[in-house]
C-alpha cells in the first residue's frame, strides 16, 4: 500500500508540477503579449496614418485627373467650334464663338451637339443655322457694280518711285526734293480718287 501511495503522490506531484508549469508559461505568454501590444498598436497606428495619407493623395490625384480631363474636353470643344466657324467663313470667330459656346455640349457617345428648336442637333448643322440666321458674322460683301467708283487698292507708282529706306536726315537736297514730289503725287492720287 505504501507503494500505491507513493505512485499516487508522485502522480499528484507531477500533475501539480505540470499545472504550475502550464500557469507559468501562460503568464509568460501574457506578459510577452502585454509588452508587445503597445508596439503592435503603435505599428498599427503608423500603418493607418500611412494608409490615410495614401488615400488622401490618391483622392487628390483622382480629382486632378478629373479637372485635367475637363480642361482637355473643353479645349477640344473650343477648337472644334472655332474650326467649324472658320470653315463656314465667319469673319469674327471669337465673337461668334462666345455667342454659341454655352449652347454646345458633349453627348454620352462623345459627339458635340447643341439643343436646338427641333431638339438635339449636330454641331455642324447648329453652327450652319446660326451663321445663316446671323449674317453679320460673315465678312462684308464686296461692294461693286454699276454706279460705284473704284478705289485703287495700291497706288500705281509712275515714275521712279522712292525707297523709304533712302529717306533719312542729311540726304542731299536733290534726293529730298524728289522724295517730297513723290509723296505729294501719291497723296494727290489717293485724295483724288475719293
Amino acid at each position: 500500500m505504501d507503494e500505491v501511495r507513493e505512485v499516487t503522490v508522485e502522480g499528484n506531484e507531477n500533475g501539480e508540477i505540470r499545472a504550475i508549469i502550464r500557469e507559468v508559461i501562460e503568464e509568460f505568454m501574457k506578459s510577452q503579449q502585454v509588452r508587445a501590444e503597445p508596439a503592435y498598436k503603435a505599428e498599427l497606428l503608423e500603418e493607418r496614418k500611412k494608409r490615410e495619407a495614401l488615400e488622401k493623395r490618391l483622392n487628390e490625384l483622382i480629382e486632378e485627373n478629373r479637372r485635367q480631363r475637363e480642361l482637355r474636353e473643353e479645349a477640344e470643344k473650343s477648337a472644334a467650334i472655332r474650326a467649324e466657324l472658320q470653315r463656314l467663313g465667319v469673319a469674327k470667330v471669337d465673337v461668334a464663338f462666345r455667342a454659341v459656346k454655352d449652347d454646345i455640349y458633349r453627348t454620352e457617345d462623345g459627339r458635340l451637339a447643341a439643343r436646338g428648336e427641333q431638339g438635339e442637333v449636330g454641331l455642324r448643322e447648329y453652327l450652319a443655322r446660326f451663321v445663316q440666321e446671323n449674317p453679320e458674322f460673315l465678312p462684308a460683301r464686296i461692294s461693286g457694280g454699276s454706279g460705284t467708283v473704284e478705289t485703287p487698292r495700291s497706288p500705281v507708282l509712275s515714275g521712279g518711285g522712292i525707297d523709304l529706306e533712302k529717306i533719312r536726315p542729311g540726304m542731299s537736297r536733290e534726293e529730298a526734293e524728289k522724295a517730297r514730289e513723290e509723296i505729294v503725287r501719291i497723296a494727290q492720287q489717293l485724295l483724288g480718287s475719293r
